[in-house]
């Protein structure tokens, strides 16, 4: 089961890592984080499906933080990619996106895109806040 949304800014998207790591009863596969110059985009794939009630649940949590995301094909193409094991540098190559992040939910991966990208910046944009 895959859930994809999109994301206003990185504090959201460290909420969705946190509460992946406090809910051990998800059976979390792996989790994809893109930044977009509007956003993030965020694809958690579970490895067993998951009951009603847990699906209701992490929908509802999903929903509060974002929205349900339909990407375009180079997008699909790209999360396509890294699911079937390519690696994160060769599909920011291709498709031209910037994976932050692929795998285990890894908020550390989140925090040093977001102090890297502001720091060749020199601010914050309202995305990485």
């Amino acid at each position: 089961m895959d859930y994809l949304y999109f994301l206003a800014n990185a504090s959201l998207t460290l909420r969705v890592v946190e509460y992946l790591h406090s809910t051990s009863q998800l059976p979390v596969q792996f989790m994809t984080v893109i930044h977009q110059i509007d956003g993030w985009v965020i694809k958690v794939k579970m490895n067993r499906p998951i009951t009603p009630q847990q699906h209701g649940d992490f929908r509802a949590f999903m929903s509060e933080l974002g929205i349900p995301y339909e990407p375009e094909i180079r997008l699909q193409m790209a999360l396509w990619s890294l699911e079937t094991g390519q690696s994160p540098i060769d599909v920011m190559r291709r498709y031209q996106v910037a994976v932050v992040s692929h795998g285990s939910p890894d908020k550390s991966d989140i925090e040093a895109f977001r102090q890297q990208f502001t720091m060749g910046l020199g601010y914050c944009p309202e995305t990485l806040a």
